[in-house]
């Protein structure tokens, strides 16, 4: 069966109106509803996700069996066919761009005639990314020199970055602080993530890197920017970037100081996460341990005293790229080198 998937006229402004949230709308025929109270099933069911899980399909799943009554897709998609029941499987008719934004607007309807609208977005698979480390973290800002928080990422392989999700546990686990757009990297690449917005300040997300203005925009390097000015970042934090499996990419785990338990949950349910998937590893390890197998405390973080906003916490590019505090240091003061190699001077107390 091929459906055309489109947005006309004022579904489309709609849409353009509500894309930061999810948008559920359930009902009943009148006679229905009257059947449904009678036979205690007016429950509408209840959207659980959608997700791409390749170039071309993707999965809306809910809470019982349902079908599906309409699908509207911005950007449009032509829909080969779809599978019904409590995931209804969607192909499509072409690829989807690796980590684009789409919108779906989809209406379904259970056994008993209950409906069910969701306008959700979601994301576009990407199965093209690139291997990124974190490499440098500027945790404070100064209004002084008006440097402004950022993350450094370099890019080990080429890839899209479409899609990767950056966490900062002081922050939300819940809610990501940025999802990347699709982006070609190369092999090499310095990501400078500035972590507020700037006058002047422009994503590049194309070929060219000289575009953006602001402090510290680099021109060798590509640079991005988190919209608004808000305190995102802190010296005790876990940042951690994931994939659409919500596999981790890379991650660090840095404390002001190595007490003996995390002052918050969120905190502690994030180097959980670490540990289950083993992207940080225990201070002092030797040898790697098994994934899950470990509890980390901020005694096996980086330990953040002394960083400021003209000192940064610097990975030791000269060791491997892997999760542990001894690969990191503290900068020597005026040594931050967003978009650059790091320095190799550091911060002596």
């Amino acid at each position: 069966m091929k459906i055309k998937s489109s947005l006309f006229g004022t579904r489309k402004a709609c849409l353009q109106v509500l894309l930061p949230a999810v948008l559920i709308l359930s009902c009943c025929s009148s006679e229905a509803a009257i059947q449904s109270i009678m036979s205690g099933s007016a429950t509408a069911p209840v959207f659980l996700e959608c997700k791409a899980i390749s170039a071309t399909e993707i999965v809306f799943r809910f809470s019982e069996p349902v079908r599906m009554k309409s699908l509207y897709l911005d950007p449009s998609v032509e829909i080969l066919s779809y599978i019904e029941g409590e995931e209804i499987l969607i192909t499509l008719s072409e690829a989807l761009m690796e980590g684009a934004r789409i919108i779906a607007d989809i209406l379904v309807e259970d056994g008993n005639r209950n409906t069910l609208n969701v306008l959700t977005p979601f994301r576009a698979r990407n199965d093209r990314v690139p291997k990124l480390i974190i490499n440098e973290l500027r945790t404070e800002n100064s209004s002084t020199t008006r440097n402004i928080e950022f993350i450094e990422f370099v890019a080990k392989s080429a890839g899209n970055l479409g899609a990767l999700r950056l966490f900062l546990a002081g922050h939300s686990i819940t809610q990501p602080v940025y999802e990347f757009p699709p982006v070609e990297v190369q092999s090499g690449e310095y990501i400078v993530l500035h972590l507020r917005s700037v006058e002047g300040c422009v994503d590049e997300t194309g070929n060219d890197l000289t575009l953006s203005g602001g402090t510290e925009s680099c021109p060798e390097a590509r640079d991005l920017w988190v919209p608004g000015n808000a305190k995102l970042i802190h010296k005790t934090d876990v940042v951690y970037l994931v994939d659409q499996d919500d596999k981790i990419i890379d991650a660090v785990l840095m404390s002001e100081s190595a007490g003996p338990a995390w002052g918050k949950a969120d905190l502690a349910n994030a180097a959980g996460f670490l540990a289950s998937q083993g992207a940080w590893f225990p201070r002092g390890t030797v040898s790697p341990p098994d994934a899950g197998s470990y509890a980390l405390t901020p005694a096996d973080a980086l330990i953040s005293t002394g960083t400021t906003a003209t000192r940064t916490i610097n990975r030791d590019e000269t060791l491997v790229a892997d999760g542990r505090p001894e690969n990191w240091y503290i900068t020597a003061t005026s040594n931050a080198t967003p978009g650059k190699p790091n320095s190799l001077r550091r911060y002596v107390p």
